[in-house]
């Protein structure tokens, strides 16, 4: 019995040291923007090891139960070979869920869950944002931390060795009986204690510095429990009565455009909606940079500039479903993955196609990407130009694709040759990682990304702006999410503070337009000024009509949300259920928008 229990406790042991080992790894090669030292470290171990002391039990229950079995059965080269088969695959996969989580945090500034795996249906594309050098040096590690788990597990796997004579059998009985004792106390440790309140990643919180509290939080429970809110994509929000629900909603959103400010020459431009990948404030004017887009800082006085506009998310998929159905975007769901929901979404494409306009869409990535084809096929865009419509080489200007060059190229001979009236939608991708674009402007490769991207912008409008096709054109930029940068995520107001500009010979003259506004609102304000009912955008706003009286923005991020009006700033954790920062007068009041919003959109995107 004492070699059993001595083999349980090692295995138990090496699992904890396994996860201390990977926090401050995860620290280490994660703390670039971050100041920490020695002291937040051991804070992060302490404040964490209930989750990892969890974690470590679920790792203990098939080696507990295998020892159970040997207390009656002497098959020692059968089990023993059993325990390293299954210590194998928890070393491989423990390991995977410490290299993923601290490779993508970086990228994504959250914890390792579930949701990452939505955007593996197409993994050449899930894949672009980084080279493969890269990838090769993960995979390295991957293989190389995996073995060294492995090593641990086989030591106390060789510990167990047991006497060649079987007990007697009341000794096997009462060790049994004691193994059998041990279960609910295994339970327990496991559920986190006897409390209504299970184990959760919110337990581990503990300081104001989010990167702390997700450096506590163990990968490979992070990782698991997700699977219970992104298994069905059908999360429910639930703050308030549905009475006082649908009060706050109908104070908020107004189908009817009244009393219209009107910025356009007429009811039927043609319509170029471009969308910036990741191009947030704080690499325009918004954020004090002259220098990085500086041909989108000069539209911005040349056209219609919203500049108190917020992006709704953090990612490609969420954005352009914002953007192009005015719908809200939710912390754990992608509703573009949704095909069965997103298909009831209204577009601006499939409004304007009534109305008799020519619909096309233009992307130089994969547009099977997270059910891109299938959103827009039934948005109601009729012709597609993607990365399989370019040649060979084109394909290979950029990890993501087809790079911006070209693609603004495409642009602007779809412009100069369609059938009018037309819409058409843009999402370019070369201003994402891995940063890989064809000039070098800045040494900074992410802010030389962005030079990139402006500069293609600018050469696009200077052309389009010598053609007959200008003076009937609006062209409305946005970008479809911002990104976080240096010490910019999403506890700063700035990360989701975007530019929304209008431009064209049908904008009548510039203006700016103050009034803080979301990504969404796009839809009810440009069908708005087109004379067209946006009845069917429940959650779109017409920031230009009269009924525009409560301004404020909502932007939602992985198990959180932040929330804006003119005077205010709240950022919100589901997980630590918190706020972390909140700035402003009207926090309280705005936080029960965002909740309304949530739960409004969550019911009605469960009844589509």
């Amino acid at each position: 019995m004492r070699r059993r229990l001595d083999f349980l406790a090692r295995t138990y042991l090496w699992t904890l040291v396994v996860f201390f080992a990977a926090k401050m790894a995860f620290m280490f090669l994660c703390r670039r923007g971050h100041d920490i030292g020695m002291g937040e470290v051991w804070q992060v171990l302490g404040h964490g090891l209930s989750l990892d002391l969890s974690t470590a039990l679920y790792v203990l229950t098939v080696p507990f139960l295998l020892t159970i079995v040997n207390v009656w059965w002497q098959g020692e080269k059968v089990l023993r070979r059993l325990l390293l088969i299954f210590f194998a695959i928890i070393s491989l996969a423990c390991s995977m869920a410490f290299v993923a989580d601290t490779s993508l945090y970086p990228f994504w500034g959250f914890k390792l869950d579930a949701s990452c795996l939505q955007y593996l249906d197409t993994p050449t594309e899930a894949m672009a944002s980084v080279t493969t050098g890269y990838l090769v040096v993960r995979l390295i590690a991957w293989l190389l931390v995996a073995a060294a788990i492995f090593l641990g597990y086989r030591a106390a796997v060789r510990s167990r060795s047991t006497d060649k004579q079987q007990s007697s059998l009341s000794k096997r009985i009462g060790e049994t009986v004691c193994y059998i004792i041990a279960i609910p106390l295994i339970v327990v440790g496991i559920r986190g204690g006897l409390s209504e309140s299970t184990t959760n990643i919110g337990q581990v919180y503990f300081s104001q510095n989010q990167f702390l509290n997700h450096s506590a939080v163990n990968p490979v429970f992070s990782f698991l429990a997700s699977f219970e809110k992104t298994a069905t994509n059908n999360t429910i929000y639930s703050f308030m009565d549905e009475t006082e629900c649908r009060q706050i909603i109908s104070d908020l959103y107004n189908t009817e455009s009244v009393d219209i400010d009107t910025l356009l020459t007429t009811q039927q431009p043609n319509i170029i909606v471009i969308l910036l990948e990741g191009c947030g404030g704080e690499f325009t004017e918004i954020g004090g940079r002259s220098d990085v887009t500086p041909r989108l800082n000069t539209l911005t006085r040349e056209g219609v500039y919203f500049a108190n506009c917020y992006g709704n998310t953090w990612r490609t998929d969420r954005g352009t479903v914002c953007t192009w159905s005015g719908y809200p975007s939710f912390p754990t769901m992608s509703v573009m993955k949704m095909p069965s929901k997103s298909r009831t979404l209204p577009t601006i494409a499939a409004t304007l196609k009534e109305q008799g306009y020519n619909t096309y869409y233009i992307y130089g990535g994969d547009i099977n990407f997270t059910n891109m084809r299938s959103y827009l096929i039934g948005g109601g865009f009729e012709t597609l130009k993607w990365k399989a419509d370019y040649t060979a080489e084109e394909q290979e200007t950029s990890q993501w694709g087809v790079c911006d060059s070209i693609t603004f190229e495409s642009l602007f001979e779809m412009a100069s040759t369609a059938r009018e009236p037309f819409v058409i939608g843009y999402s370019t991708l070369s201003s994402h990682q891995p940063w890989d674009v064809p000039i070098r402007h800045f040494d900074d490769e992410v802010l030389n990304a962005f030079y990139y991207l402006d500069q293609c912008l600018g050469r696009f409008v200077d052309r389009l702006r010598q053609s007959d096709r200008w003076a009937n054109t609006l062209l409305v930029l946005l970008p479809d999410h911002g990104i976080p940068y240096g010490d910019i995520d999403e506890s700063h107001p700035l990360l989701n503070h975007i530019p929304m500009v209008w431009v064209g010979g049908a904008v009548k003259e510039p203006r700016r337009i103050e009034p803080v506004c979301n990504q969404t609102d796009l839809p009810a304000t440009l069908l708005g000024q087109l004379g067209i009912s946006h009845a069917d955008y429940p959650f779109s706003r017409d920031v230009l009509s009269s009924t525009y009286t409560e301004p404020f923005a909502l932007n939602t991020f992985d198990d959180g949300y932040s929330v804006y009006d003119s005077v205010t700033f709240v950022n919100y954790d589901f997980i630590g259920n918190r706020v972390v920062v909140g700035q402003g007068a009207n926090q309280a009041l705005l936080m029960r928008r965002a909740q309304a919003v949530l739960q409004a959109a969550s019911n009605d995107l469960n009844e589509r």
